[in-house]
């Protein structure tokens, strides 16, 4: 990483350091502050907009395990909503039908679903490309079929109810506690993701990404790395299919479709492939395109073709958001972020 002019690492502790400059640590420590007062931002504290947030914060789980999973090791999947479910169901029942508190029922989740994730893998060990596209959709039919085909524990296709997290005699229940629980969660994963992609096995996934079979040859064990790509990007989405769970106290499959997966792909492709800053932006430059579609909605569809369109006026934009992504800006919102890093280190000779 380049740094500002006259700014030397003299370690390498402090080579290797992700906030190495007393203004990164003051704009860090800054933004961490502006998140935890967020909910006390008059007209930002309402339930409905911070209801937006949480759920901006779970896709931000969701999609950082598909950042791993696909953008740094390279393995195409839609099934990501799938094992959303899958760690929102197993939390559901741990709690309803075993009495387990949710702080344990999450970590269990999250294996769990790891676990899946890591059978679902084995046909990467032999396909590529489309051949494990379809693959992965394939999981996203089969687990929806089995939620719905055993009522006795996931109560079929009339949802389950999730009882309450609580914290001592503390149930987290109201929009400003979950936004909290949901936010050290969301922060702790995105720390996790920056240090795998910091570390060999991250480094093992961007070399089977970039080829395969060179990687291979340098020593890589290709069996074990694909695999554990599959079981930590599938754990992620567990762990973002039991916060969800608890956010919105009801869960069923259609909150978990074939659908929701593209979303995650689409909020990976505008952010930019194998950046974790690009994940974040990417998911927040959706969630936001969502929700201003859906406020005009209606003009649009008055404009467009009448009153019967305004259903698909969110999948249009989002259509059309990222075909532009891929024509003008193929690598994301990051790269944008990365020109204008280097602009302000080279002012005023960046031209």
């Amino acid at each position: 990483m380049r740094l500002p002019s006259g700014t030397y690492n003299v370690s390498y502790e402090k080579d290797m350091a992700i906030i190495r400059t007393r203004t990164q640590w003051s704009i860090f420590i800054l933004f961490i502050l502006f998140l935890f007062l967020l909910p006390l931002i008059p007209g930002i504290g309402s339930r409905y907009v911070l209801g937006m947030v949480n759920m901006a914060l779970i896709w931000v789980v969701a999609v950082l395990g598909l950042a791993i999973l696909t953008g740094f090791c390279g393995q195409i999947s839609l099934g990501q909503a799938a094992f959303m479910a899958c760690g929102a169901y197993t939390s559901a029942i741990l709690m309803t039908h075993l009495n387990i508190s949710f702080w344990l029922s999450m970590p269990i989740a999250i294996l769990l679903t790891a676990l899946i994730g890591l059978f679902f893998g084995l046909p990467a060990l032999r396909l590529k490309g489309l051949y494990l596209l379809m693959t992965s959709l394939a999981a996203q039919y089969i687990i929806t079929y089995i939620i719905l085909h055993i009522p006795a524990l996931t109560h079929g296709g009339e949802g389950m109810k999730v009882p309450l997290a609580h914290l001592g005699d503390f149930a987290i229940v109201s929009a400003t506690s979950n936004y909290y629980l949901i936010l050290i969660n969301a922060i702790l994963a995105t720390f996790v993701a920056v240090n795998i992609g910091r570390s060999q096995i991250g480094r093992a996934f961007v070399a089977i990404r970039d080829n395969d079979i060179a990687a291979e040859v340098m020593g890589v064990d290709i069996t074990k790395y694909k695999l554990m790509a599959f079981a930590i990007g599938c754990g992620f989405a567990g762990w973002a299919g039991a916060l969800s769970a608890n956010n919105s106290q009801v869960i069923s499959v259609e909150q978990f479709t074939l659908m929701h997966s593209l979303w995650f792909i689409g909020a990976l492709i505008v952010g930019g492939m194998g950046s974790v800053l690009g994940t974040i932006l990417g998911v927040m430059f959706i969630r936001i395109l969502f929700e201003g579609s859906a406020t005009l909605a209606p003009v649009m569809a008055r404009m467009l073709a009448g009153e019967a369109s305004i259903g698909s006026i969110g999948q249009l934009v989002f259509g059309l958001a990222v075909i532009l992504f891929l024509i003008f800006e193929p690598r994301g919102l990051n790269h944008r972020w990365q020109i204008l890093k280097a602009y302000y280190r080279l002012f005023p000779f960046s031209h």
